[in-house]
């Protein structure tokens, strides 16, 4: 804890010699500052403080660009801002031919650390802290992705969790969405807005900035690449062979913390140990992946204090950020190359199962202390500075458990338009016939099927078993054909 107090009077002094010396531009010192930042953490930042942050920060610096790339279910403006490029638009970000990085937070409305971390980021990139960055990539920065769910603060949102104890929002959205279990449905307009940003934009490398729950470790901050055993090797053995090793080093190297793989110790789906979550790509980081786009998950330990979660999260980024800019060239070249690489005719998983390590890790385990909220008298947890090291499997990949051959392309029939309507909102390029026509095609025959009982984030999930039959079957006018090697 004594190199995370040096590095926060640090930051304080830094901040306030180098305003003392900048020009405002009539703005006062209290403008540039965070609502955490202005009660001493014990407070979030609104949805109308953002705004108002975001549009001080673009008056402050000629190089940040305030946009908004779609709405929330209840109309807020979802705030996007663009560093690095001539101005905000998707044309002038992909004319720089620089490396894209795309960094939200607040998916979740009560995970508010990645909102406070980033708007502090942003701050300091307005006073000049990272002038190397934008020689090489463009930012592209969302702090509030679920304005709606940030809007709904409670006292007891996130019980146990260590503050703000002036509150914080739901996890969901107003439509009781979890927003990061909604990247394939498509349910949710910040989900669309969100996927059609990485169409527009198409940023080679996505972070998104979470607050963890459960086990009590040792770690300040764990993170996740994809997760899904169809991701691009390249880019998964970039991240976990040497992006995510560097920054567990360099974080403590500089201030003293212990970042690693996400994981939780419970023993679902197999024998006791370290386990990561969903391979899914309903999940963020898995969706993204799936799109041959470089992904990383963050995730604060729930249990540090808001103020710790805040800066783990900021000084996550940074490092995400420097080793991005130090070799944009290539992680460029690898995005590239998987796009170029075409699945027809190769195995690909449909279902996975977890992936038990050869031989047992060592995982810091933590404890933590029971303190009364101020306002509400209920517990909160607290972690304890102390580390535990424990040996145990851990189970952080997924292997294929059911497979099948990409086909050259799928025919999706005139009756299947929600079908064709979520594709095109995914960005996948669909063709429409105008002309009825005869053709050799393998059809899928349905034997057998089950609806679960339970909705799950709104829909009744269902189960078909069968098997593929070739015949020959007549397409009519409006059948979509959907080329497996999209552009």
């Amino acid at each position: 804890m004594i190199a995370s107090r040096v590095s926060r009077m640090q930051l304080c002094f830094f901040f306030v010699v180098v305003l003392s010396a900048m020009p405002l531009r009539g703005q006062t010192v209290e403008d540039l500052l965070t609502r955490a930042e202005l009660t001493d953490f014990a407070e979030t930042t609104s949805y109308d403080e953002v705004m108002a942050l975001s549009e001080g920060l673009a008056e402050l610096s000629e190089n940040i660009h305030l946009t908004t790339f779609g709405y929330t279910n209840e109309g807020r403006a979802l705030p996007l801002l663009v560093i690095g490029a001539p101005d905000a638009s998707a044309a002038a970000v992909l004319r720089t031919g620089k490396t894209r990085v795309y960094v939200q937070g607040n998916i979740h409305g009560g995970e508010v650390c990645g909102k406070e971390a980033l708007l502090m980021m942003l701050r300091r990139y307005a006073m000049g802290v990272y002038p190397n960055w934008t020689d090489e990539l463009v930012l592209l920065i969302a702090p509030i992705y679920n304005a709606d769910g940030n809007e709904r603060v409670s006292l007891r949102n996130r019980p146990r969790q260590h503050g703000p104890i002036g509150g914080m929002g739901q996890r969901p959205n107003a439509q009781g969405l979890d927003l990061n279990r909604d990247h394939i449905k498509l349910d949710s307009p910040e989900a669309r807005s969100l996927v059609r940003l990485m169409t527009e934009y198409d940023p080679h490398v996505a972070v998104d900035l979470h607050t963890t729950n459960g086990t009590r470790h040792a770690y300040h901050l764990t993170y996740s690449p994809p997760l899904h055993p169809n991701t691009s090797a390249a880019i998964d053995g970039l991240l976990r062979d040497r992006w995510l090793p560097e920054i567990t080093r360099l974080i403590k190297e500089k201030h003293g913390w212990d970042y690693y793989y996400y994981g939780n110790v419970g023993g679902r789906g197999g024998g006791s140990g370290w386990r990561t979550f969903d391979h899914r790509p309903r999940f963020n980081n898995n969706y993204v992946g799936l799109r041959n786009r470089v992904a990383i998950l963050s995730e604060a330990y729930a249990y540090a204090s808001f103020e710790d979660r805040v800066l783990g999260s900021l000084w996550f980024v940074e490092e995400v950020l420097d080793y991005a800019e130090q070799n944009a060239a290539e992680i460029r070249e690898i995005v590239e190359t998987a796009d170029l690489e075409s699945v027809v005719g190769t195995e690909l998983a449909t279902r996975a199962d977890f992936n038990q390590s050869e031989t047992e890790v060592m995982i810091l385990m933590g404890e933590v202390d029971e303190v009364r909220h101020p306002n509400t008298g209920e517990i909160m947890l607290l972690r304890r500075d102390i580390s535990i090291p424990t040996q145990m499997y851990e189970y952080g990949t997924f292997r294929p458990s059911e497979i099948e051959t990409a086909p050259e392309a799928y025919y999706v029939l005139p009756e299947g338009e929600a079908v064709i309507e979520r594709l095109e909102a995914h960005g996948i390029t669909v063709l429409r016939y105008t002309t009825e026509r005869e053709r050799l095609v393998q059809r899928f025959q349905i034997d057998s099927t089950r609806t679960n009982s339970n909705a799950f984030q709104g829909r009744n999930e269902r189960t078909v078993w069968g098997e593929w039959v070739l015949t020959t079957e007549t397409l009519p006018v409006g059948t979509a054909y959907v080329s497996v090697d999209q552009p």
